[in-house]
């Protein structure tokens, strides 16, 4: 196939395609055996897209005649789809490492959170901080999640609580989105708390009348494109009517539902979301069996966050049971103040160790099905044809040690790629040929 691409991999030791006929999600066996292929290489085109994928003496034949923007050599290397990263606070000032401290004496996160610490603690200092300096640090976050191998981020406002911070927040997001070679998808999270000197009703009510119809301006004007509508859906925060009329408010102005529930006290938050139809739903700690049963049938994609569980000694999400009875499982790193975690190989070695996850269920979690709870698998999350080129090389002949392995990871991580454009490279892999 004659014609300029913008590039190709070659004679990969293991291409692991994670999904191979188009599947908008894996469960159960599916998610346990992964579609791969040995001794392979692929194509991305100029507009970013993955032109061909096969066995390496098949595509040298199909492309004999093109040229390419650059080639890298993948022999004794793997390649995996670009990690998919579904729930981040990555936007916030102030910094929160005291609190560490506190939890590592015993301290639980409500008894902080209701010393005035935690979210508010962080809203305070964001609320201070400019929209230069908020972009800066994001900007830094965002790029060693990139160098972890992460392509597309889920990213929440939510430590503004009133509307001028908030919009702060997504305006900071949406520069991102523009400027940097990573996939975002964006949420409005003002309900991650209730203000100091407000009622959760009154919060409700500020949010519905005031924070969603702002949105819905900025979004018809072309400044400020949200994607989902998320709710910390908790004792003493909102409970569960208010959950109920916030996101249904966000879903009749076009966004998808992925909020927090279950995470600290069973709320019935699974069944909530299953009966308003939610994209997503993120923690889920102490989740019914009644909700798993719901989130099944209805198709709604269960964020799995091992390092918070870890980091606040909770519970762990039953995931075992969720996998079994066919809910769609995907990871987060939940990075944020109080969980202080930008890689997802780490967040995918937790799950195994602690959730009892297989490796190829880690994976499609943090692969194909995360890119479903942002609604997105239809272009991320497995290495097909007509999808992003988004992609993941490592330094290893099996791809499981991107899993096996604890930390380190800039030791195994060659290549990070956007749409075909290397975007991190690891500096002992020296210029590669192009022409």
């Amino acid at each position: 196939m004659a014609g300029r691409h913008r590039l190709l991999l070659e004679n990969a030791q293991q291409l692991v395609l994670v999904c191979g006929r188009g599947e908008e999600y894996l469960r159960r066996d599916g998610a346990a055996s992964l579609a791969l292929l040995p001794g392979a290489s692929l194509v991305v085109g100029l507009d970013g897209c993955i032109k061909a994928v096969g066995q390496a003496d098949v595509i040298r034949n199909q492309f004999s005649g093109a040229t390419f923007e650059r080639i890298i050599d993948c022999s004794g290397k793997c390649v995996l789809p670009g990690l998919v990263d579904a729930h981040t606070h990555p936007v916030w000032a102030g910094d929160r490492v005291h609190e560490f401290a506190m939890k590592l004496a015993g301290a639980s996160y409500m008894e902080i959170h209701q010393a005035g610490g935690g979210i508010h603690f962080t809203v305070e200092h964001t609320r201070k901080a400019s929209e230069e300096e908020l972009f800066n640090t994001f900007k830094h976050r965002l790029e060693r999640m990139r160098r972890a191998g992460s392509t597309l981020v889920e990213c929440k406002s939510g430590y503004g609580l009133n509307l001028e911070t908030e919009l702060k927040m997504l305006r900071v997001i949406e520069r991102a989105k523009q400027s940097m070679d990573i996939g975002i998808s964006s949420t409005y999270c003002g309900a991650h708390s209730v203000p100091k000197g407000k009622t959760a009703t009154e919060a409700t009510d500020d949010i519905i009348n005031n924070h969603l119809p702002k949105l819905k301006e900025l979004k018809l004007s072309g400044e400020i494109h949200v994607n989902n509508i998320d709710v910390f859906c908790e004792k003493g925060v909102f409970d569960l009517d208010s959950t109920r009329r916030i996101l249904q408010a966000g879903k009749d102005i076009g966004l998808q539902i992925n909020f927090h529930g279950d995470e600290l006290h069973p709320m019935k938050s699974a069944e909530l979301g299953a009966e308003l139809g939610a994209r997503a739903i993120s923690h889920l700690e102490e989740v019914s069996d009644e909700g798993i049963t719901a989130m099944a049938r209805a198709k709604c994609a269960a964020v799995l966050l091992p390092t918070t569980a870890y980091m606040l000694r909770l519970k762990q999400p039953p995931a075992r049971k969720m996998l079994d009875e066919g809910v769609i499982v995907a990871l987060g790193s939940d990075f944020n103040p109080n969980a202080y975690c930008f890689s997802m190989p780490m967040v995918m070695h937790l799950a195994c160790v602690n959730m009892k996850m297989s490796m190829n269920e880690a994976l499609a979690a943090a692969t194909i099905n995360a890119a479903y709870a942002l609604g997105k698998s239809d272009t991320h999350g497995s290495i097909e044809t007509g999808k992003q080129g988004d992609l993941v090389i490592i330094n290893s002949s099996r791809w499981e040690h991107l899993i096996y392995q604890f930390g380190g990871h800039e030791a195994l991580i060659d290549y990070v790629i956007v749409k075909g454009k290397v975007i991190y490279q690891n500096e002992r892999c020296g210029t590669m040929s192009s022409y």
